[in-house]
């Protein structure tokens, strides 16, 4: 039987009882010439490797360790279901493919997928065949030389260079299959008002689910919050539930780094005969987050946010969390650090991580990975992709702020070019539509458009200059105090709260990659350079937040507080005395 690999519930804020983990060994082909499926790759071929799914090709935990180019591959694997399933819808689930998936059930075509950061679905019910085996066959198309493609730091010219690193190509999350009634949940969207005490559930169901009653039973521990049965009229229902508690002091439990509280949700579905055709659970956290007056509010009171920026790769499986021990330890070594928060930069995390981070209590920013050739196919594909991300990850509690545009990537005109202004503009608006809960950051470190927030990158090393420069903040919001003007021609500065998003980025002599100013030769140096650069930024009273550059070393760039392998460089209780003053 194959070793199952990364085998813990793909996605735990909607989790069902019934589920078959599709991860481990798979058979596996290049396919350079692009001939596979012309050639019918899909059906009765034989593949001459084997790779461990979920991990990518290129990384050592996938079996097969190759860092050249393919950009066509194919992944087979046969799995036989429970008989208990036959009458079901079965669902083939992918966390995520990069970059272009197209699937075969048995040799028949299911569907595709493009973009390489967010999950899928197939409903595969009539194409099995309920014998003793299934097959499952898959071909992905990853160009490796595509700027307009979305790959965040994956590099675009075959090999790594500057802050780009090794390609991520094929599955590199979680494959799963589920089994569900024709009567059944689709999806829930669950909207915190601390201000009114109240939930709005959003639920959106199967068709044939209409006529059928929704129970919803919302607990905090062993305490029963509030419980409704709606009847379904339509496909999507609304009802707003009142959370407020006399066994709480103030009624309600917030959520924030330092009291991560969650509630727990449960939803069934049951027929007119009372019987349950669908049992989903989910969790949510009250809590709340605007600005005012220059400051950054959490739960309506002002919140100094101190970020670490993280990459989220692994030595031995690039973007891939060898485990969810590696998930959990990442987020507990950035606390441990003293930081509050996470910038997760250029990549759609793994929604165990994000899980973690609701349970532990960390703030997130999310942010897509950028393309770099800005027209209008990779346009169309970033708003597409966009969606699907908010649809995915609107229920964690943790995720304070979305981050479409790092440093004018793909968009390398906006200064001036009214089209790419404009862009970034459309992108800001579809994520408020969808999302009202969160902030947005429309260009992370320089030349924003519409904004939430005032973000600045500045790798500057001296303390002494951070404060000169930083000393009238009216200069900074109209100027370019790091090389490149922080709004773009037609757009200012409107009292939105400003952060030093990335600054620091030190390297030690001892690390042959590189690092951002002069490299230090001792902890002792380190240290002070830390602490002078971190309270400088403290100091200046209109800066409201920090990101430092970053948590861990990602192959040639070595200026983490961890090694690539999450040794420590710098003893994690001396920066969190910093970050705590």
């Amino acid at each position: 039987m194959d070793e199952i690999v990364r085998c813990e519930y793909p996605r735990p804020n909607f989790k069902r009882d019934q589920w078959l983990c599709l991860n481990g060994t798979w058979e596996f082909e290049f396919d350079d010439q692009n001939k596979g499926e012309g050639e019918k790759w899909f059906q009765n071929h034989y593949f001459t490797k084997k790779i461990e799914v979920p991990f990518c090709y290129q990384s050592k935990l996938s079996g097969i360790y190759d860092k050249s180019d393919h950009d066509y591959v194919w992944y087979k694997k046969s799995f036989s279901l429970p008989k208990t399933w036959k009458n079901k819808k079965i669902k083939l689930n992918f966390g995520a493919v990069d970059y272009i998936a197209k699937g075969w059930i048995n040799g028949q075509y299911i569907g595709d997928h493009i973009g390489g950061n967010t999950p899928f679905s197939f409903d595969i019910t009539n194409e099995l065949k309920w014998d003793d085996e299934e097959e499952i066959v898959i071909k992905v198309e990853d160009r490796t030389y595509d700027p307009s493609q979305a790959r965040g730091k994956q590099s675009w010219i075959g090999k790594p260079f500057a802050c780009w690193y090794t390609n991520t190509t094929g599955i590199w999350q979680t494959v799963w299959l589920e089994p569900v009634n024709n009567e059944h949940l689709e999806k829930v969207r669950l909207i915190p008002n601390i201000d009114k005490a109240t939930v709005l559930i959003e639920a959106i169901l199967s068709p044939e689910a209409i006529g059928n009653t929704l129970n919803i039973d919302i607990k905090f521990g062993d305490l029963n919050i509030s419980e409704s049965n709606i009847f379904c009229q339509d496909r999507i229902i609304q009802i707003e539930l009142n959370v407020l508690s006399k066994d709480f002091e103030w009624g309600l439990k917030l959520w924030s780094p330092e009291e991560p509280n969650l509630y727990e949700i449960f939803f069934k579905l049951i027929d007119s005969n009372g019987e349950v055709k669908d049992s989903v659970m989910s969790y949510f956290g009250m809590r709340k987050v605007s600005t005012k007056d220059g400051k950054f509010l959490l739960n309506n009171r002002p919140y100094y946010q101190k970020l670490v920026l993280d990459q989220g790769y692994f030595r031995n499986s690039l973007l891939t969390p060898p485990s969810e021990e590696a998930i959990i330890n990442d987020i507990k070594m950035a606390k441990n650090f003293g930081f509050n928060g996470v910038r997760k930069h250029q990549k759609v995390e793994d929604p165990l991580y994000l899980y973690w981070c609701d349970k532990l209590g960390l703030l997130v920013w999310g942010e897509m990975s950028s393309f770099y050739q800005f027209n209008s196919e990779s346009c169309n594909q970033y708003l597409r992709e966009w969606q699907e991300i908010i649809d995915r990850d609107y229920n964690h509690p943790s995720i304070v702020v979305w981050t479409p545009f790092n440093e004018s990537w793909g968009v390398p005109n906006i200064l001036t070019d009214k089209r790419q202004q404009d862009f970034t503009k459309s992108v800001v608006n579809l994520i408020k539509s969808l999302d009202q809960t969160r902030l947005v950051v429309s260009n992370d470190g320089w030349e924003h458009t519409e904004t939430d927030l005032c973000t600045i990158h500045d790798y500057r090393q001296e303390s002494s200059e951070f404060l000169k420069v930083y000393s009238d903040k009216n200069e900074v919001v109209k100027g370019c105090p790091a090389g490149k003007f922080i709004f773009s021609e037609g757009y200012n500065y409107s009292d939105q709260p400003v952060l030093i998003t990335e600054y620091g980025g030190t390297a030690f002599l001892k690390d042959e990659g590189w690092g951002y100013g002069n490299k230090v030769s001792s902890e002792e140096e380190f240290l002070k350079r830390f602490s002078q650069l971190t309270q400088a930024i403290k100091s200046i009273d209109y800066i409201v937040g920090y990101c430092y550059t970053q948590l861990t070393d990602v192959e040639q760039e070595m200026n983490g507080l961890l090694t690539y392998d999450r040794g420590f460089k710098i003893d994690p209780n001396k920066i969190k005395a910093i970050n705590d003053e």
